[in-house]
């Protein structure tokens, strides 16, 4: 890992290569998923079938296309008692959390009596993908099922690789909870083409979200314009600004609970006290041994993870602000966390005080844990129901209305060189006058 102090002279340029540097995937994989794309839409379910012959290792119509709302509704029965306490409390607080956002629709009358206003309604159909390789995130399926429920979606189809024919009962269990309508086994980018051209077996939708890796990702970024999409979603990220009143082996934890996601994760500590700094490094090294993420947590705290020393915590801020982290976290007292948090202007989700870890927020705390990564976050936000609506808005006039607006329609459609825009209005004129 790398470990940086803001009073060394080179830490303009070292603090900005860690800024850009790139973890996403190395191997430039657009032109393999374009060419899946196409198979699919040509081929439907046949390219479906091949594909996950050759990367799950079963036979769909051996084994079976779709995982049936019964099979999800028996895993949810099996799971053991302290686990489906533990699904369903994740579950009632995301649900909370997402209602508290439905938009409000608007109607009123302006100042010349035009009517204007605005509709939200949900998208007809929502795929969600839930990843099924490395690891499989029950979570997950929460956190995008269930603002799309909030949201009024009719059908909600998830998509997700189960491996040698293997399905993960967690996730079938959650995929009961969320309320999905439709689960199919099948992952990768064709499950993404699949969900956006549709196939004989499975109907388009009109929005996709979840995560994936590489191949996922860039078919969603492919695929966007035919579907909606939550975001294009890199590697983990974690940035912890810690104060010298920790637990090292706290914030050691913290930081790994990024670090063992992937070996492209990035966790990253400020701090201003540089012995804690140095007893965190030590803590990391002694957690990592002791987990069975080991191997992941220490290709990622050596390839991505960083310590920097810098003079005052509050001068750490406008630096985070440059990493745009998925995840910022304030382990400081209350007041001084309120105060930092003040000047935060770019992160996915903040996460407030010595006793609000982010791990947290990944299951129980409500706000959603699909969240942009990359520095992203310096221009967009974490999936909400909002991803799953539209706004239509809506304008009425009567003859006061269009005498008082019309004419300068007319006057801006001429300036335009449009001119059937200006008589489309100047007709109504001409009548409303007479």
């Amino acid at each position: 890992m790398r470990r940086l102090d803001a009073s060394d002279p080179g830490f303009a340029a070292a603090f900005d290569a860690l800024v850009h540097d790139r973890r996403e995937s190395a191997s430039d994989v657009s032109a393999d998923v374009a060419a899946i794309i196409a198979r699919v839409k040509a081929e439907g379910d046949a390219a479906l079938a091949d594909y996950t012959a050759r990367f799950d290792r079963f036979d769909l119509d051996a084994s079976g296309w779709s995982i049936s709302k019964e099979e999800c509704a028996a895993a949810y029965e099996a799971l053991a008692p302290e686990l489906r306490v533990a699904l369903d409390l994740a579950a009632e607080r995301i649900r909370a959390y997402h209602a508290a956002q439905l938009p409000e629709d608007r109607d009123y009358r302006d100042a010349v009596g035009a009517r204007l206003g605005a509709r939200w309604r949900g998208v007809d159909a929502a795929g969600v993908y839930v990843p099924g390789g490395r690891a499989a995130y029950p979570s997950s399926v929460l956190m995008n099922v269930i603002p799309a429920k909030v949201a009024g979606v009719e059908r909600i189809v998830m998509v997700t690789p189960t491996p040698d024919g293997w399905a993960n009962p967690v996730v079938m269990a959650a995929a009961h909870i969320g309320g999905v309508d439709e689960s199919w086994r099948v992952g990768g980018a064709h499950a993404v083409a699949a969900l956006a051209y549709g196939t004989e077996r499975i109907a388009p939708v009109d929005v996709v979200t979840g995560p994936g890796n590489a191949w996922v990702a860039e078919a969603k970024r492919q695929l966007y314009g035919v579907v909606g999409i939550d975001m294009v979603a890199g590697p983990s990220e974690i940035v912890v600004v810690a104060d010298s009143r920790n637990d090292p082996h706290v914030i050691a934890a913290d930081l790994m609970s990024q670090s063992e996601h992937d070996p492209t994760s990035q966790s990253i500590l400020f701090t201003d006290d540089a012995e804690f700094a140095d007893a965190v490094a030590a803590a990391v090294a002694d957690v990592i041994p002791t987990l069975s993420t080991a191997a992941t947590m220490q290709a990622s705290w050596a390839d991505n993870g960083a310590v920097i020393v810098v003079p005052t915590l509050g001068a750490a801020i406008p630096l985070c602000d440059r990493l745009a982290p998925e995840h910022l976290e304030l382990a400081v007292d209350p007041v001084e966390a309120e105060a930092l948090f003040a000047q935060v202007r770019h992160a996915g989700s903040v996460f407030l005080g010595r006793q609000t870890p982010e791990a947290i927020g990944d299951y129980v705390a409500g706000p959603n844990h699909v969240l942009p990564t990359g520095r992203r976050a310096r221009f967009s936000s974490g999936l909400s129901v909002t991803d799953f609506m539209k706004r239509t808005s809506f304008l009425a006039l009567d003859d006061e209305s269009l005498v008082a607006i019309g004419p300068a329609a007319v006057a801006l459609a001429e300036a335009e060189g449009l001119p059937a825009h200006a008589l489309s209005v100047r007709n109504r004129l001409n009548k409303t006058n007479h």
